[in-house]
């Protein structure tokens, strides 16, 4: 698809995939703060109290800033160029805080590896499940949430497939792309507990059944006045890196809080383990439920400024 054939909405689309950057890109940057200098404990104590600015992103906005690129250029997730942009992000900042894996990955990509075969090799040849699939994909949400879940739940498995070979790895990108998506059709009733339950169903009907898919059945079961220590401890919360105990444990916080940005980043950080992910999950689901408006000004200004080409 070349952008003559950019469907006519494009614009509109891009504007979701924004939003969706912005709630994904701000929950990173300040997740990030929390891992140093007691800030965790300080935002904790009060929610004023954050880091001083700015507050650099990681490789969850690095990657998301990738897929918005592929957007911008296909209106669809082009996979070969969706690789390429991947691993040139990659060469040009390397120290946004990419894991071992990706290192590896996107090394053999940069130096012509085709992406399939690099993705099939990873993890002794079973292809990664860790939890990047999910962190990234909420401009997909955005971009195809007007579309149905069908058509998120195959766009965000193209997006995931080019480095995360692994069933689970694939299905918590969907998950948490199909999440956003229904948060954005929701938006006007997000304030609603049957519609916050909800979305646990629209993901379950989408995701590939497997690991990811039986977390996040059981945190449909679970009350939202639970607090979010036993949420943890019933779910995970990250500290594994993979999308099972990840995705199910995002979905929770994120529907428990889908129509208070600010609340669900900081109940997602009090939560701890794979602080910057979980929010960047959170975050970018939240935020396309609850809109531009309910992302704090001082927190987008505080974040480093989106650096969206390369």
């Amino acid at each position: 698809m070349t952008t003559s054939t950019l469907p006519p909405d494009h614009a509109a689309r891009m504007d979701r995939a924004a939003l969706a950057i912005d709630g994904l890109s701000v929950g990173d940057a300040l997740g990030e703060t929390c891992f140093r200098d007691n800030n965790r404990d300080r935002l904790m104590d009060d929610p004023r109290r954050t880091a001083a600015g700015p507050w650099p992103y990681t490789d969850d906005t690095e990657m998301a800033l990738g897929i918005r690129e592929v957007l911008q250029r296909h209106g669809r997730i082009d996979q070969a160029d969706l690789a390429a942009t991947f691993a040139r992000r990659w060469q040009l900042a390397p120290w946004r805080g990419y894991g071992a894996g990706a290192f590896q990955l996107l090394g053999l990509v940069a130096a012509g590896a085709d992406w399939r075969a690099a993705a099939e090799t990873m993890f002794g040849g079973q292809g990664s499940f860790g939890n990047g699939s999910a962190m990234r994909v909420a401009p997909v949400a955005g971009y195809f949430a007007a579309d149905g879940f069908e058509t998120v739940a195959d766009q965000a498995a193209l997006s995931a497939a080019v480095t995360h070979a692994h069933p689970e790895g694939i299905a918590g990108g969907v998950a948490a792309a199909v999440a956003g998506a229904y948060a954005w059709a929701n938006r006007d009733r997000r304030g609603d507990e049957a519609v916050k339950r909800g979305l646990f169903a629209a993901v379950l009907a989408h995701a590939r059944p497997g690991d990811v898919w039986t977390g996040i059945r059981h945190a449909a079961t679970i009350a939202f006045d639970v607090s979010i220590e036993a949420a943890t401890r019933l779910l995970g919360n990250g500290s594994r890196i993979s999308c099972q105990d990840t995705v199910p444990f995002c979905l929770w916080v994120a529907a428990r809080h889908l129509d208070d940005y600010q609340t669900a980043i900081v109940e997602t950080i009090r939560g701890g383990g794979d602080i910057d992910t979980n929010a960047a999950i959170v975050g970018g689901i939240v935020a396309l439920a609850a809109g531009p408006e309910s992302i704090p000004d001082c927190w987008l200004e505080d974040r480093e400024a989106l650096k969206l080409r390369l």
